[in-house]
């Protein structure tokens, strides 16, 4: 174990958490080594819950935040994707508790429309322990756990266009931290930037995320620049997710790097979706407890009907969410062109056929 990696916990700790008047804030490059250590092992699970806990109750600095990812990224495994354009679908990775992730049917979508996209995630993790990305990929027969070269041959697979890539494929380090994670219960800044990390970046990578508190915008932006990715969309959505809601006026705001390019009110009547519900509910009867499996199957369910082109919410969703992809990717000059060019794929039933 590093000595030069305990006195610099051992110094972060005492400035950290010594009180909400008297904590002091940490630099970069202290933040960065911080992590690495923690990822590295060296720094043991009482002091590293300190560390994450210490530094959310007296509220992250833009430098500790792009510290600690800058850190997460020097531990993780990237590749290069032989494609103009990837589509990085940050959704959280905590998941969905109350709505059914419409998300994880997005890639095959945006794929068969022109733009490769990879999405991320685990199985389960504080503080929500909702259905996943993963969960659902499980139910659909797929791997989940292809490495970051076998996920980059996927996106570069003009029939296929699209992965999933799980974090124990990528960041072996912060995954490992799962279990300390459930034991800290709370949010920690890793919640904040673990959709960030970009495993597979391509000529120009677009990241999309959800937010829920109006603050988040401009701190996601910053983010994503300090990752290294070109642009971000962040979308007001379902659960922290990026599917806004489809019965009322949502928002959006488009970056590239961190300088802010549009902010636009997703309208859906204006797209021609007209929902009484924000979302898809789970059953009456499921929830997340105890059905996890039951819930990714009735997800595959619907997913794979709004593919083959049966219409209703999730059809609605996949026609939203998408829509912004292609308008915040310049691939459609309006929302409604982008609509019409959404379920023109969907009516097709050919993202169906990308379901491997």
């Amino acid at each position: 174990m590093s000595t030069d990696s305990q006195a610099l916990m051992k110094s972060i700790i005492q400035r950290v958490a010594t009180g909400p008047d008297l904590s002091k804030n940490i630099d970069f490059e202290e933040a960065r080594d911080g992590m690495q250590a923690i990822l590295r092992g060296e720094i043991d699970d009482v002091q590293s819950a300190i560390y994450l806990i210490a530094l959310r109750m007296k509220r992250e600095t833009m430098d500790e935040n792009t510290g600690i990812l800058a850190g997460i990224l020097a531990q993780s495994d990237k590749q290069s994707v032989d494609v103009d354009e990837l589509v990085d679908l940050g959704d959280p990775y905590s998941g969905y508790n109350r709505s059914i992730p419409i998300s994880s049917f997005l890639p095959p979508v945006l794929a068969e429309l022109g733009l490769p996209t990879v999405i991320h995630g685990l199985d389960s993790v504080s503080p929500k322990f909702g259905l996943t990305h993963r969960h659902i990929n499980e139910a659909l027969g797929l791997s989940v756990d292809h490495s970051t070269a076998e996920a980059k041959a996927r996106l570069e697979d003009p029939s296929i266009g699209w992965s999933y890539i799980d974090q124990a494929s990528y960041c072996s380090g912060l995954h490992d931290m799962v279990g300390l994670r459930n034991r800290v219960i709370k949010r920690t800044v890793i919640n904040t930037v673990e959709t960030l990390i970009g495993p597979l970046r391509a000529k120009k990578t677009h990241s999309i995320l959800g937010y829920v508190h109006k603050p988040y915008p401009p701190i996601y932006a910053e983010l994503v620049k300090s990752s290294g990715m070109d642009s971000a969309l962040l979308v007001r959505g379902v659960e922290g997710g990026v599917i806004p809601s489809l019965r009322q006026k949502g928002l959006m705001v488009s970056y590239a790097g961190n300088i802010e390019q549009n902010r636009v009110d997703i309208e859906p009547a204006s797209l021609g979706i007209e929902q009484d519900m924000r979302a898809i509910s789970f059953p009456p009867e499921m929830d997340v407890h105890s059905d996890i499996p039951a819930l990714a199957q009735y997800t595959v369910k619907l997913g794979k009907a709004a593919l083959a082109g049966e219409k209703g919410m999730f059809y609605d969703g996949l026609v939203l969410s998408a829509s912004l992809v292609l308008w915040h990717t310049k691939k459609a000059t309006t929302l409604v062109e982008a609509a019409d060019m959404v379920r023109s794929v969907l009516d097709s039933k050919k993202a169906l056929a990308r379901l491997q």
